[in-house]
C-alpha cells in the first residue's frame, strides 16, 4: 500500500513523476492546482465554476489518509500536477471519487496512474466500489475509467452520468496495468539503450582510467548519436569535444555515463538533472551505504532520471541504428540476439567472452551493479518488445520485487527463452523456523519455485548457461522429453543414455518400422534398439541415413548423435548436412577441446551445437524439454473459484490477534473458513475438560499435548493414540501436566481416524516473495525422507497438479505404481488450492502446517494443524514504481 513517502513512477511518454498520499501541508498546492485549471477543465471538474470554498475543499482533500478518506497526488519535480481522492459514503465499502490533472500533464497517463494507487489504498481499507458523476461530454474521463481495466458501468443518457467502478481486480486489470507499465518503462529506457546523445562525465586522456576506456569503447563501437566528453582539464579527448561541465556542452545529452570518484557523483547527477538529462549510467563505486549514495538517489528522484548502477560496468546495445558500447569491457561487444542483465560486472564480462568464443552475440547488455533503479524487471519489459532479442539471460543476486518479476518473466518466457544463473543456493542461507513447512522454505527453494512457475530456465554454472544458449540459438524446442540416442561407439551410447535418465529424459522404444529401416541400413552387429549402436564401421552417409530414420519416428522428440571419428570418417559430419527441422538434434564429439562449439554446415552457418560430453547435451535437452512443456501448458495465472470460502469471517478471526501461534480451536475455525477438511477438535486445559471432550466425541480418541516450543509432538511423547475410556484420558492429561510444567498449554482431543498415507501441506510466508505453498510426505517421514515440492501462491489448478506429482515418491503414491492403493489426487489438490487461497487472503499468516494430512483413495483430512501469525504491512507488489 502507498504511504506518504513518495515513489517514482514512469508515465506513458517516459517522463518520471512522483506519487504519494497527500497530507495537510499540501493544501496550498491543491488550491494552486485547481486555480491553474483552464475554464474548460474547471467546468468539467466542478460542473461549472470553481466553488467559492475552494480553500476548505483543498484542506479536506489534503487531510491525513484514513478509513474514510484518501487522496493521492502526482508531482513533477516539486510541483503538484494531479490529485485523485475519495470520501467514503454511509456504506463503508463504497466511496465517491474525483480527480483533476493539470492541463500540461494531460494525455500522459497521470490520471490513470493516480487511480491505480488510489484503488490500492481504497482496497486496503475495505472499500470495494468507487462512485461518482461525470459530465457526458467529458470523454477523456470516461476513457480513463474504462481503460483502467476494472469493471466499470455508467448510467446511459442525460448530461450527467453516474458511474460505479468495482475494485475487484482480476486478470484484465493486471494485464492492463502490466501493459501500461511496459509501455512507460520502454519509453523511459530509450534514453538508456537508444539515446540520441551521450556524454561521458569523467572522460580521461589516461589510457588506464575507466573514463578513458568507456569513451574509447563508445567510439570504437561506432555509436550513431552525438558524443561528448566532460572534463574540466581538457577541450577534446580522443577527438571528442570536451567541456568543463554538462551545462557547458553544445546541447543537453539524453544519457550521461558517470566515471568520476564517488564523492563527485552526486554533483554530477544534480547538474545533469538540472540540464534535463533523461538517464545516467553510474560506473563509479563506493556510493552504497554512504551519504553520497543517498544524495544520488534523491537527485534521480527529484529530476526524474533513470539510473543504472552505481558500481557497474555499463550498458551496451548492438542494434545497427544505435551501436552503443558504454562499458569498460575488453574488446568489441559482439552483435547478436542474446539480451543480458547482470548484477555482477564480472559475470557479464565472463559471459561476453564465452559467447564471443562460441560465435554468439548480444542484442543488449545492462550491468545493474548496486541496482539503485534499473533492474532485471525493466529489461524483461524491454526485451518483450525488442525484435532483436531472442534469448534473455539473467544474473540476479537479489530480487527487489520478486512477485512482479514472476509476472514479467512469465510474460516474456511465453515467447522467448529466459535463462538465469542460480545464486545463494547453499544451506548457509537456511532461516530458523518453528514448523516443518517454514524449515523447508529456504531462500533457494523459494527462488527455484519462482523460476519454475515463471518458465525460467535456471542453471548453476556459466558452462551450463552457455551450453543452453548454444542449443537455443541453433535448434528448435522439442515436442516432448523422448530422446533417441545414436552412436558409432557402444560405450558412448550408454553414457548418453545414462545422462538422459539423470536429466529427466525418456528413451522410448523405437517403432517396428523404425527398427526395420535401421536394420536395413546397418550390419548384423549393430544394435537397433534405443540407444542405437551403428558400430564403428559406419560411414557418415549411413550415419546420416540413421538420423533421418530416427527423426521420422513419431515416438522421438529429439536426437543426440554421439560419435568418435574413425578411419572411415567422422559420423558427426552427417549432422552438418541435416536441413533445419522441427526436432532438435544435438551432437556429441568426443575429444573436442571446447565444452560446446558450433557444428558448422557446408554453407558456413552453425548447423547445431556440438558438446564434448553427452552429459552436457543431455542436460541441455532436459532444460529445453521442461521449458517446452511449460510453454505448452502455461495458462493465465487465475486461481480457480472455490466454493465454501468465507474470507470475511476469517479476517474477523485474525483481527487484532497478537503475533504468535494461534490456539487449536481458532486454527480449526480458520481452516473451516476455507473449507479445509479437518477432524473434529476439542481443546482441554485440564483433566476435567479432557474427560468432557471424550464424552462429546466418543472413543477411541487421539490426545495431543499443546506445549510451548514443541514442534514434534510424537518425538517428545506428546501424542497418545487410541485412548478408549474417560479414566485413561484423565491419566494422560494429568501425566503431561506434571511433566511439562509451566510450558503446558493444554491438550487437543480428536476422534481417531482410519490409517492412511500421512502427507504435509503448509505455508511459509515471506514479505518479499509472498507465501510459499509446500507439499510433501508428512508424519515421521517429514524429516526422515524430506520429500517435498513447493510453489508460490496463488496456485492455479495446474500448479496444484504439479505439486501433487512433484515428489520423488509421487509415482508410487499417485501413479500407476500405486495400483489399487492410489491416493485421491483431486482431494489433495483441492486442499492445496484452499491453503493457497488462505495464504493469499491472509498475509498475516506467517506459517501454517497441516501435518499430518492423512489421505486415502477417497479423500483426505488434516489431523493436526499449526498456524502462526505476525503483523504484516499491506503491500501491493504490482503497483508501478521505480526502485529509487
Amino acid at each position: 500500500m502507498i504511504t506518504d513517502r513518495a515513489v517514482s513512477v514512469v508515465l506513458a511518454d517516459g517522463e518520471v513523476v512522483r506519487i504519494r498520499t497527500l497530507r495537510p501541508a499540501d493544501a496550498d498546492d491543491v488550491v494552486a492546482l485547481h486555480r491553474g485549471l483552464d475554464d474548460h477543465d474547471r467546468y468539467l471538474r466542478f460542473f461549472g465554476a470553481a466553488p467559492s470554498g475552494l480553500e476548505g475543499l483543498a484542506r479536506k482533500m489534503a487531510a491525513e489518509t484514513g478509513v474514510r478518506h484518501a487522496a493521492v497526488g502526482a508531482f513533477r519535480r516539486d510541483r503538484l500536477i494531479g490529485v485523485a481522492h475519495y470520501e467514503a459514503t454511509t456504506d463503508p465499502t463504497e466511496a465517491e471519487v474525483a480527480l483533476a490533472v493539470d492541463s500540461s500533464a494531460q494525455a500522459h497517463g497521470v490520471g490513470t496512474l493516480m487511480l491505480e494507487y488510489l484503488v490500492s489504498v481504497a482496497r486496503s481499507y475495505g472499500i470495494r466500489r468507487l462512485t461518482g458523476q461525470v459530465l457526458a461530454e467529458n470523454t477523456r474521463m470516461f476513457g480513463v475509467f474504462t481503460d483502467l481495466g476494472l469493471p466499470f458501468r455508467a448510467t446511459p443518457g442525460g448530461p450527467e452520468r453516474e458511474f460505479v467502478l468495482s475494485l475487484e481486480p482480476g486478470e484484465p486489470y493486471w494485464d492492463a496495468l502490466n501493459e501500461r507499465e511496459r509501455e512507460a518503462d520502454i519509453a523511459s529506457l530509450r534514453a538508456v539503450l537508444r539515446p540520441a546523445s551521450v556524454a561521458v562525465i569523467g572522460a580521461s586522456r589516461r589510457p588506464g582510467a575507466v573514463g578513458h576506456a568507456v569513451l574509447k569503447n563508445v567510439l570504437d563501437g561506432g555509436y550513431s548519436g552525438d558524443l561528448f566528453a566532460v572534463n574540466p582539464a581538457a577541450t577534446e579527448i580522443l577527438g571528442v569535444p570536451c567541456a568543463p561541465s554538462v551545462a557547458e556542452l553544445p546541447s543537453c545529452p539524453e544519457l550521461v555515463v558517470v566515471c568520476v570518484p564517488a564523492a563527485a557523483v552526486p554533483d554530477a547527477i544534480i547538474h545533469s538533472g538540472e540540464c534535463g538529462v533523461r538517464a545516467a549510467v553510474v560506473i563509479s563505486a563506493g556510493l552504497t551505504g554512504t551519504d553520497a549514495g543517498e544524495r544520488v538517489i534523491e537527485a534521480a528522484r527529484k529530476y526524474g532520471m533513470r539510473l543504472v548502477g552505481p558500481n557497474c560496468v555499463g550498458v551496451a546495445n548492438t542494434d545497427g541504428a544505435t551501436r552503443l558500447n558504454a562499458t569498460f569491457v575488453p574488446g568489441v561487444v559482439p552483435a547478436g540476439a542474446v539480451g543480458v542483465v547482470s548484477q555482477s560486472g564480472g559475470f557479464g564480462i565472463a559471459l561476453l567472452e564465452s559467447l564471443r568464443q562460441l560465435g554468439v552475440g548480444v542484442s543488449s547488455m545492462v550491468s545493474t551493479g548496486d541496482k539503485y533503479d534499473v533492474s532485471g524487471n525493466d529489461l524483461l519489459m524491454w526485451w518483450q518488445r525488442d525484435p532483436g532479442t531472442e534469448i534473455a539471460v539473467l544474473y540476479l543476486e537479489s530480487f527487489g520485487n520478486p512477485r512482479k518479476f514472476g509476472r514479467l518473466a512469465r510474460a516474456l518466457a511465453a515467447t522467448k527463452p529466459v535463462l538465469a544463473i542460480r545464486t545463494g543456493s547453499t544451506e548457509v542461507a537456511r532461516r530458523a523456523a518453528a514448523s516443518h513447512t517454514a524449515a523447508a522454505a529456504t531462500p533457494a527453494v523459494t527462488r527455484d519455485a519462482l523460476y519454475e512457475q515463471a518458465g525460467v530456465i535456471a542453471v548453476d554454472t556459466v558452462t551450463e548457461l552457455v551450453d543452453a544458449i548454444a542449443a537455443l540459438s541453433w535448434q528448435p524446442l522439442p515436442g516432448g522429453n523422448r530422446v533417441a540416442v545414436v552412436s558409432n561407439a557402444g560405450g558412448a551410447g550408454v553414457l548418453a543414455a545414462d545422462a538422459c535418465a539423470r536429466s529427466g529424459l525418456a528413451l522410448p522404444e523405437l517403432g517396428a518400422d523404425t527398427t526395420a529401416r535401421l536394420r536395413a541400413l546397418l550390419s548384423g552387429q549393430a544394435s537397433v534398439s534405443n540407444p542405437v549402436d551403428t558400430t564403428a564401421a559406419v560411414s557418415a552417409e549411413v550415419f546420416g541415413a540413421c538420423l533421418d530414420v530416427l527423426l521420422a519416428d513419431d515416438a522421438v522428440d529429439a536426437v543426440i548423435a554421439a560419435a568418435v571419428p574413425t578411419a572411415l570418417g567422422d559420423p558427426v559430419d552427417a549432422v552438418r548436412e541435416l536441413p533445419a527441422g522441427t526436432k532438435p538434434v544435438l551432437a556429441v564429439r568426443f575429444g573436442q577441446l571446447a565444452h560446446v562449439e558450433p557444428l558448422m554446415s557446408p554453407a558456413g552457418r552453425p548447423a547445431t551445437a556440438a558438446y564434448a560430453d553427452p552429459a552436457g547435451a543431455a542436460a541441455v535437452l532436459g532444460h529445453l524439454a521442461s521449458y517446452a512443456e511449460w510453454r505448452r501448458h502455461r495458462g493465465p495465472v487465475v486461481a480457480p473459484d472455490l466454493p465454501g470460502i468465507d474470507p470475511q469471517r476469517a479476517i474477523a478471526l485474525l483481527r487484532e490477534r497478537p503475533a504468535g501461534w494461534l490456539d487449536p480451536l481458532t486454527v480449526t475455525e480458520l481452516l473451516d473458513c476455507f473449507g479445509i477438511p479437518s477432524v473434529p477438535t476439542r481443546f482441554a486445559a485440564d483433566e476435567d475438560a479432557a474427560a468432557k471432550a471424550f464424552a462429546e466425541l466418543g472413543g477411541p480418541v487421539a490426545v495431543k499435548a499443546t506445549v510451548e516450543g514443541m514442534v514434534h509432538k510424537s518425538a517428545h511423547g506428546g501424542v497418545a493414540l487410541g485412548v478408549s475410556d474417560e479414566n485413561a484420558v484423565r491419566d494422560v492429561v494429568r501425566r503431561w501436566r506434571n511433566r511439562f510444567g509451566a510450558a503446558w498449554k493444554g491438550a487437543v482431543v480428536q476422534p481417531m481416524s482410519p490409517p492412511g498415507r500421512e502427507l504435509l501441506a503448509g505455508i511459509a510466508g515471506d514479505e518479499v516473495f509472498g507465501p510459499l505453498v509446500v507439499f510433501g510426505l508428512g508424519g515421521v517421514d517429514t524429516d526422515l525422507v524430506a520429500d517435498r515440492a513447493a510453489r508460490l501462491a496463488p496456485l492455479t489448478e495446474r500448479d496444484a497438479e504439479l505439486l501433487v506429482h512433484g515428489l520423488r515418491s509421487s509415482p508410487g503414491l499417485f501413479g500407476d505404481d500405486a495400483g489399487s492403493g492410489r491416493l485421491d489426487t483431486a482431494a489433495i489438490g483441492d486442499v492445496l488450492l484452499r491453503v493457497s487461497r488462505l495464504a493469499e487472503l491472509l498475509p498475516e499468516v506467517a506459517e501454517l502446517d497441516l501435518n499430518p494430512l492423512v489421505a486415502w483413495s477417497d479423500g483426505c483430512v488434516a489431523l493436526d494443524a499449526r498456524i502462526r501469525v505476525e503483523p504484516r504491512t499491506p503491500n501491493d507488489p504490482f503497483l508501478r514504481r521505480l526502485r529509487t
